[in-house]
């Protein structure tokens, strides 16, 4: 009895060549579809620019409160 052969070379080149385009198209980036930017209205940035107008906020607050407390004195 013959052994049984797993795949034919007339079926594995094809198969070959199919999952060698996938590995090289797939390989620039982590998914299967491009990563695209979140759509948001908000420009890059604003979440740490944001963060520094409260912290400015926050500052000119306590500046009032200790100016307002030494003129109680």
């Amino acid at each position: 009895m013959r052994a049984r052969r797993v795949l034919r070379p007339a079926v594995a080149a094809p198969a070959v060549a199919l999952l060698m385009a996938l590995t090289a198209g797939c390989a620039h980036h982590d998914g299967a579809a491009p990563s695209t930017p979140p759509a948001s209205g908000t420009p890059s940035g604003y979440a740490e620019m944001q963060k520094k107008v409260n912290a400015a906020e926050s500052a000119a607050a306590a500046a009032d409160r200790d100016a307002a407390s030494g003129t109680d004195r």
